[in-house]
């Protein structure tokens, strides 16, 4: 009883009550030939009663709070595996320090209907609805005629659950009004509850030059808004676009320039996983963390992508999760970050959506 007490002394005043009543009111063992003045009486055991029930390790679990799973997604454009994996990058080295790092692919698989180009709106299509471009049909950045009857992750967390909120931040207009189809009948009706987004329109704020130092700033905006809005609402599912070390690869190719763009890229993102720390400390939360890239370059420049050679299509994924799968390890998809948000939040996908899925989780269910 004194073990139990110093055990679980902290989860209940009628515990501790309880035990002390004990401890000053001892009793006799219970024996078949007990007189009645020798044996527990029916106060003994009561109080007895009620010590174990709230001393014991199921009511201590309960009274730990029950933690709300969240997620956020962020994809930073155009970096390509290698070149991550030799700069300096803290905020990502910080998240994947408490999870892991490991290489990825997009592009689908060579030579199958499977086979995607290694093109930016195409990877964001894939990682969004979990398929490859021969079912969600974005086949190049124009989005003409996205195929809408396979689900976006949003469109199945507002499926699940329509009281989760949602939420973009993005340095492209067209992640939120093409490839989710946000208001569109077809692609689900209204999924996103706060959006930042559409600057790059804004030629006013953010005027255009030659040297699409716009794309820059916007994403110094958007990251901003990103990191004040988790941290004072702490949406539930958010995903984050940052466009500039595209930009930047294609004009300066393998470069001194497209460090730099990775690295501040990377301040960006320390601002937004600061957040995320923030409401995990103050509140009952559990956010899961995804950070990937699109698609890699050439292998002879840097400036460009689109085909199928090995490092356009080889990216990477960090995540903070510390239930990560072997499959995490074993080179994943771009495909599979879908399911496994749905695995951390608890998310059912409809059978009819789930079917059609390329991916698979790399997160152990809860």
């Amino acid at each position: 009883m004194q073990f139990l007490f110093h055990q679980y002394r902290n989860n209940s005043q009628y515990a501790q009550a309880g035990l002390y009543w004990l401890h000053t009111h001892p009793f006799e063992p219970l024996s078949m030939k007990a007189t009645p003045s020798k044996s527990a009486s029916f106060t003994q055991l009561f109080m007895l009663a009620i010590a174990l029930a709230f001393c014991s390790p199921v009511y201590a679990s309960e009274q730990q709070p029950t933690l709300t799973p969240k997620a956020i997604f962020i994809l930073i454009d155009g970096i390509p595996a290698d070149v991550i994996e030799s700069v300096s990058t803290p905020a990502l080295d910080s998240i994947s320090g408490m999870g892991g790092y490991t290489r990825a692919y997009v592009g689908g698989e060579i030579g199958t209907p499977t086979e995607s180009p290694t093109i930016s709106a195409v990877g964001y299509q894939s990682m969004l609805t979990g398929t490859w471009a021969n079912k969600h049909n974005v086949y190049d950045n124009k989005v003409d005629n996205p195929d809408y009857q396979y689900w976006d992750i949003f469109r199945i967390a507002k499926n699940h659950d329509g009281e989760l909120r949602t939420a973009i931040f993005s340095t492209w207009l067209d992640n939120r009004t093409k490839l989710i189809g946000d208001g569109l009948d077809a692609a689900g009706g209204k999924k996103i509850d706060f959006h930042a987004d559409g600057f790059e329109l804004d030629t006013e704020r953010f005027p255009h030059d030659a040297e699409i130092s716009h794309i820059r700033t916007i994403d110094g905006v958007v990251s901003n808004a990103a990191s004040a809005h988790i941290k004072e609402a702490g949406p539930d599912l958010s995903w984050v676009y940052l466009e500039d070390p595209d930009h930047v690869g294609h004009k300066y190719g393998d470069s001194e320039q497209l460090t730099a763009a990775v690295q501040l890229a990377d301040q960006r993102l320390g601002k937004i996983w600061q957040a995320v720390q923030n409401r995990q400390e103050s509140h009952h939360e559990d956010w899961l963390v995804v950070v990937t890239t699109d698609h890699g370059r050439d292998a002879l420049t840097g400036k460009g992508h689109g085909r199928q050679s090995q490092r356009e299509r080889t990216t990477w994924i960090a995540s903070n999760s510390t239930n990560l799968s072997d499959h995490f390890s074993q080179t994943p998809a771009i495909v599979d970050i879908l399911p496994s948000i749905a695995s951390h939040m608890g998310i059912a996908i409809p059978s009819q959506v789930a079917e059609h899925l390329e991916g698979q989780s790399f997160i152990n269910p809860p």
